[in-house]
């Protein structure tokens, strides 16, 4: 029994010595990470690359992306000056055209062939509609045209 009270006691012993020694190197271990920072020399180097990076690489971008919008902007403007290009090569080519010049003058301009009468039909409302105008329908549209230019040039004066 005294063989099994010494084993028993040597397991014990060593039972406890190497809870023991769990705890000295837990303890340890906690005082080491306790001690040592969470941000290491190397850790803090790439920290401080990436933000100059980060700055670095912000007003190129921001500039980069402007001039794309406004790259964008200029194409978008080429493309409707060619199309008023090819408006007004169509008017030009229509332009040449002397019935569609007739027809022109005939519509706006009010002009008749020799011979030919021409009718304007008055609407009777239009009195009562434009009242500032008294008489505007009944002169020749170039009397319009440069009363117009003098009222504009009295206005200039004041």
């Amino acid at each position: 029994m005294a063989g099994d009270r010494d084993r028993f006691s040597t397991a014990t012993r060593l039972k406890v010595l190497g809870e023991q020694t769990a705890a000295r190197v837990y303890r340890s271990q906690s005082r080491r990470q306790a001690r040592r920072p969470r941000l290491t020399g190397r850790a803090a180097i790439l920290l401080m690359v990436l933000c100059t990076l980060v700055v670095a690489l912000a007003y190129p971008m921001r500039q980069y992306v402007s001039q794309r919008n406004d790259i964008a902007d200029q194409r978008q403007q080429v493309r409707d000056a060619k199309a008023r290009v090819e408006q007004l090569r169509d008017e030009k080519a229509r332009l040449q055209d002397d019935a569609y010049v007739e027809r022109l003058a005939r519509e706006h301009l009010h002009y008749v062939r020799p011979g030919e009468t021409s009718y304007t039909v008055i609407d009777p409302d239009a009195r009562k509609r434009a009242p500032r105008d008294r008489g505007a329908t009944d002169r020749p549209w170039y009397t319009n045209l440069w009363d117009g230019v003098d009222t504009a040039d009295r206005a200039g004066d004041r």
